[in-house]
């Protein structure tokens, strides 16, 4: 399926893009919220499984009404890298791997709600999930629907084989990313290069609507570009510099000014 076959409904404060695969269908709930997150429903004949959680009062009061009114009846949440938001229908099973646990909890996940807390306030829903059900790397089912847990760096991905979908962390074919050195970028784009080869439709992430394969190799051209300005640039406002010149229309500076401090940690 391409990602814009999709019906779109604009709320209150999010928008949500609905895709019909027939016997499940795809849920994707832009919040449009101050740190652009974006949240999955999967629906198996009005039973869901949530991937990820908004973590904005407002918009965690949003999809609630939503699912009420599209009679969806939620058997889990999926956290990843996106452990606030915990006010999300109580009651719910949460289901989670231990390292991803930890890095909510005590790790890097649980350091940004800290930042995010801050910045945004009483708006801002800093409750931390517990997790109900810890889940391994492998087969899961949830609401009907199968699942393939894989282990990433800081939590895990997820495979969604009845839709020809994956979720991860981030992509972004039009944004920086936020790129740990010259081995996380070749981790990327070796991940990436895995989903072309097994053709997959969507690439579903944290932070950005749908996207395909050709958004994946946007990707993976921007990052073995930014291995190569890296390799010969003398400091990190240098490597900006020119990755800026060259990508002028990409959104996402903060994460650029976090990559630099990776690839030049001595000079940032």
């Amino acid at each position: 399926m391409k990602k814009t076959d999709c019906h779109i409904t604009d709320l209150d404060y999010g928008q949500m893009a609905v895709y019909d695969f027939g016997g499940i269908k795809l849920h994707a709930y832009k919040t449009n919220d101050p740190i652009d997150d974006e949240v999955f429903v999967l629906e198996n004949g009005g039973r869901g499984v949530i991937i990820e959680a908004p973590c904005f009062f407002d918009n965690i009061h949003e999809l609630e009404k939503y699912l009420e009114e599209q009679g969806i009846a939620v058997e889990g949440i999926l956290i990843a890298y996106h452990g606030a938001g915990a006010s999300l229908l109580p009651g719910t099973k949460v289901y989670s791997t231990s390292r991803a646990d930890a890095y909510n909890h005590n790790g890097g996940g649980a350091a940004l709600v800290g930042n995010f807390t801050n910045a945004f306030g009483a708006a801002f829903d800093s409750q931390i999930f517990t997790t109900t059900d810890f889940i391994e790397a492998g087969k899961l089912s949830i609401a009907g629907i199968d699942l393939e847990i894989e282990d990433s760096q800081d939590a895990f991905d997820i495979r969604i084989p009845a839709i020809n979908a994956v979720y991860i962390h981030m992509l972004g074919h039009d944004c920086h990313s936020i790129v740990a050195g010259a081995g996380h970028a070749d981790a990327i784009i070796a991940q990436l290069e895995s989903y072309q080869k097994a053709g997959v439709d969507l690439v579903l992430t944290s932070h950005y609507t749908p996207e395909d394969l050709k958004d994946a190799q946007a990707k993976i051209d921007y990052l073995t570009e930014l291995k190569q300005v890296a390799a010969r640039s003398a400091s990190g406002e240098a490597f900006k510099e020119t990755v800026n010149a060259e990508y002028p229309e990409y959104a996402g500076g903060n994460y650029l000014d976090m990559t630099a401090g990776f690839f030049f940690p001595a000079s940032e």
